[in-house]
């Protein structure tokens, strides 16, 4: 299709999929869709269905995710016959997520039936700067649907966007206060100037900070100024008579406890991939590759993704951990419905897939795994409270690297409450000779009762961890089948049957 113009839309139930090629320096992209009355805008909130609302109450539009690979996907499923007589548009649009659409390849939206067939394709136009875009959009004439190419793009990315049509965005920055009129300039800042050297005397040099290892740098003389560390640099004072030299430049000693990379040897360049530690509350850029904070990397949706590879964790066995706890006071009583007696319960798991074209799923209420024959993947134990400190584990044997495909790990509910509404659950990943990768999930909004935490790919034999942080519902009337519905957005199609519960 070319830009403007439109076509009919023969089906009623069809997925929408925002694509492109995907690759290193490409950044993220979510789609979404905005259900518009006849004014152009929203009726409320509740007609804009995103990653972190999922499902219009109609029925009509799903948020399914998004499909990784050298070809990203991410999917809307619509019910043309379920959309409320007042909608007359549904607006399908992009949001780019730590960069712009000039970073794109073979962006394009299309239009599929439930077979699988091509109703309506757009090629997006190049784009520049901008950060978010309406691709399409689906609307009503005469009793019947149609499909426009827009290609409408906006710089303000997806809070401008949704609020250009009614949606409320509550985290929009303010605007910054007018200038002043008419007003003195400030004063300038008084910078500070060391004293000039006593007269007929040659200043002593300025102090090398760090000195080299071993070496000691007497104190200047009573009453000179002593120019204070650079920027960033942190060296503790030495206790009372005795000197500590300050660490090598560039590195800040993690706390007590936390893990550490030993440093290169003295006048020996650190090899490509090894992180100098960063020091707590340092900001990150959104769209950066994350750093280790503390002993640790936290991926989030700014810094949703890592290299295994590059950080060295090539080997060995990585432990997977998956803890949780219920918070207090969740509003609606959301927790309240669980029963007297019963002890929160969550299940870790994981869809696998190998090189070799076989795939499966490690749960508790199956197959365990192992670790020294296909899927070299384990799970340990099922901790029915969340109250072991230990939690509950997984383990990928990251020697058999060259066989994994795809690994999905997930998160579901088995007793103890109806959602994850007022839950929080955080998994960590603790590979050998790197430093631990967590992410947390506690953000969920409607009745989902898996939580998809990261997926582990191969991609040109680099192995690269990507936070999910996706909530899935349960196919309808069936509460139990999360896995399944887990199974189908990420397009595993795996075969289903029921099974027993858990004695």
């Amino acid at each position: 299709m070319q830009k403007g113009s439109n076509t009919p839309v023969p089906v009623s139930a069809l997925r929408v999929e925002l694509g492109w090629q995907g690759g290193p320096g490409v950044p993220d992209a979510d789609a979404s869709a905005l259900l518009l009355a006849q004014t152009g805008k929203v009726r409320g909130d509740d007609d804009f269905v995103f990653y972190n609302q999922p499902a219009h109450r109609s029925g009509a539009v799903r948020y399914e995710g998004k499909q990784q690979g050298p070809a990203v996907r991410d999917v809307l499923a619509v019910e043309l016959d379920r959309v409320e007589s007042d909608i007359e548009r549904i607006v399908v649009a992009a949001s780019a997520d730590g960069g712009t659409f000039g970073q794109f390849t073979g962006l394009y939206v299309r239009l599929v039936d439930m077979q699988g067939g091509e109703v309506a394709r757009f090629d997006s136009p190049g784009a520049t700067t901008e950060t978010a875009f309406v691709l399409g959009e689906l609307y009503r004439r005469q009793g019947t649907w149609k499909f426009r190419a827009v290609g409408q793009g906006y710089d303000t990315g997806l809070a401008g966007l949704a609020t250009d049509y009614g949606i409320s965005v509550d985290d929009a920055p303010a605007p910054p206060p007018p200038a002043p009129q008419h007003q003195a300039p400030p004063p300038p800042t008084p910078q500070y100037q060391a004293p000039p050297p006593p007269p007929q005397q040659t200043p002593p040099p300025s102090p090398q900070y760090p000195p080299p290892p071993g070496q000691h740098t007497p104190p200047p003389p009573p009453g000179q100024y002593t120019p204070p560390p650079p920027p960033g640099q942190y060296a503790p004072p030495p206790p009372p008579g005795q000197f500590t030299p300050p660490p090598p430049p560039g590195q800040y000693p993690p706390p007590p406890g936390q893990y550490a990379p030993p440093p290169p040897p003295p006048g020996q360049y650190a090899p490509p991939g090894q992180q100098q530690y960063a020091p707590p509350g340092q900001y990150q850029p959104p769209g950066q590759p994350p750093q280790p904070q503390g002993g640790k990397i936290s991926l989030t949706k700014n810094s949703p993704s890592v290299s295994l590879t590059k950080h060295g964790a090539t080997s060995g066995n990585m432990r997977v951990n998956l803890n949780w706890t219920a918070r207090e006071g969740v509003a609606k009583g959301r927790l309240g419905k669980r029963r007297r007696g019963v002890d929160l319960d969550l299940d870790l798991c994981c869809l696998w897939e190998l090189q070799d074209g076989r795939k499966g799923i490690i749960h508790a209420l199956g197959d365990m795994g192992a670790l020294d024959r296909a899927p070299f993947i384990q799970l340990d134990k099922d901790d029915r409270t969340g109250a072991i400190e230990s939690g509950e584990n997984m383990t990928i044997n990251l020697d058999h690297t060259a066989d994994f495909k795809r690994i999905l790990v997930f998160a579901e509910i088995y007793d103890g409450a109806d959602d994850f509404r007022g839950l929080d659950a955080i998994a960590t990943l603790y590979p050998v000779g790197s430093p631990p990768i967590d992410m947390r999930m506690d953000d969920c909004s409607d009745a989902s009762r898996d939580a998809v935490l990261a997926l582990i790919e191969n991609v040109g034999g680099e192995l690269t961890v990507r936070r999910e942080g996706r909530f899935v519902l349960p196919p309808p009337g069936r509460p139990r089948w999360g896995k399944m519905a887990v199974d189908q957005a990420y397009g595993w199609n795996l075969e289903w049957v029921a099974s027993r519960g858990k004695d």
